[in-house]
């Protein structure tokens, strides 16, 4: 016979934890990258460590994630609350901000000081530039909470990068349009990053602005003021640049904008990536039903989740914007990448390689019908089923 179990063991399970709990400081290895590279540089003699962080994103992460393999663990209902008020993780996305600005600072004065070759200097760039572009995931995070400090550290976090707009945009546009044609940051079925890119920057730019010009003047203030979210991040952005620019000289504004670019353009891959070819469906009058976990595209891979804030859980993340990033779960009904995000941003930026590897599954999720996935023409069918709508 089998025993029966002792009653303290069925009335009090164990207690389910955190098991990556201790790791999520791992992220903090990326503001700390143009440290890095001067330290590898120094010792190797070697200026491709320059680019210490683009070769974190691109090929360490990649090998752990392979070797660690996917992360299998979510937590449970009950523990979320918990999880939620657990002020060790906020410092965890807190102590990014200083240490992504003292990086960009010492950078500054490598471009100035360091005997460094035009190549070198680029690669110094590349590597702010990752810092940049995870600096804008650190802000995703905060801008998505109610405390007003998280808010405001968002924005300073942007400052480096130039991109404010997100801040407003992302919130209540992109969570609101999302896997739709009419989301300038949902990537199409056939249409390259490098088409993507400038719709995304140009379309959520305009978008973010008409938000928050209609959010103040539904307050009776004008857009072009102190109390516009945009204008701020803006003031931020030319006070850090300025400053910089005042310290080391015109010298860096290049190297500047350069990562700027780059830090962007590392963010927009990840746009692209994350909602591709999805589109939400439809209610019998054409609108489209609330965002479900079945509309972005999730990965479960441990290592760059521990990189990016969980933001590769991304269909917890939209059904649940709410959730802190340790809170966010495994989702087996959304579509799955079949890699972690910095192997897919890789091949995003190689077109036949990321349609190789995605169009097929795009169309496998879908029964290969192309009425259900987002495409050029479905915006195309939504404009003229609008315009039908008008009255006359």
């Amino acid at each position: 016979m089998t025993p029966t179990p002792a009653p303290s063991e069925t009335a009090n399970p164990p207690r389910w934890r955190d098991r990556k709990r201790y790791w999520w400081p791992l992220g903090l290895l990326i503001p700390l990258s143009p440290f890095l590279s001067w330290v590898l540089v120094e010792h190797l003699s070697l200026g491709l460590f320059w680019a210490t962080g683009a070769w974190i994103l691109v090929l360490v992460i990649p090998i752990f994630d392979l070797l660690a393999g996917e992360d299998g663990q979510s937590p449970p209902d009950d523990m979320i609350p918990l999880l939620q008020k657990d002020r060790y993780y906020r410092w965890c996305t807190y102590l990014f901000l200083p240490l992504q600005y003292a990086g960009l600072i010492f950078a500054c004065w490598c471009w100035v000081n360091a005997p460094m070759a035009t190549g070198e200097k680029i690669a110094l760039a590349m590597t702010v530039g990752v810092v940049a572009g995870v600096g804008i995931n650190a802000a995703h995070e905060l801008g998505h909470k109610n405390e007003s400090v998280e808010r405001w550290l968002a924005k300073i976090v942007l400052a480096q990068s130039f991109y404010g707009h997100f801040f407003v945009e992302h919130n209540h546009g992109h969570h609101v349009r999302v896997a739709t044609p009419d989301d300038p940051a949902s990537a199409r079925f056939g249409e390259s990053f490098w088409a993507f890119l400038p719709r995304s920057v140009v379309g959520g730019l305009k978008s973010g602005w008409r938000i928050e010009a209609a959010r103040l003047h539904r307050r009776g203030k004008r857009a072009w003021g102190p109390g516009n979210a945009i204008v701020q991040t803006w003031a931020m952005s030319l006070a850090v640049f300025g400053g910089l620019i005042a310290v080391f000289g015109w010298e860096i504004a290049p190297w500047l904008l350069l990562q700027a670019f780059a830090g962007i353009s590392f963010l927009e891959a990840a746009n692209y990536l994350e909602h591709y070819g999805l589109l939400r469906n439809r209610r019998p009058d054409g609108s489209f039903v609330k965002v479900r976990p079945e509309d972005s595209w999730n990965s479960d891979h441990l290592v760059s989740n521990l990189f990016l804030f969980q933001l590769q859980r991304h269909s917890d993340h939209h059904a649940n914007p709410r959730l802190r990033y340790q809170s966010l779960r495994g989702n087996a009904s959304a579509p799955q990448l079949p890699a972690g995000y910095a192997v897919m941003i890789v091949c995003a930026w190689i077109p036949p390689l990321w349609r190789g590897i995605m169009d097929r599954r795009v169309l496998a999720y879908y029964d290969h019908d192309l009425t259900r996935i987002n495409t050029k023409e479905s915006r195309s069918a939504r404009q003229r089923t609008a315009l039908r709508r008008e009255p006359r």
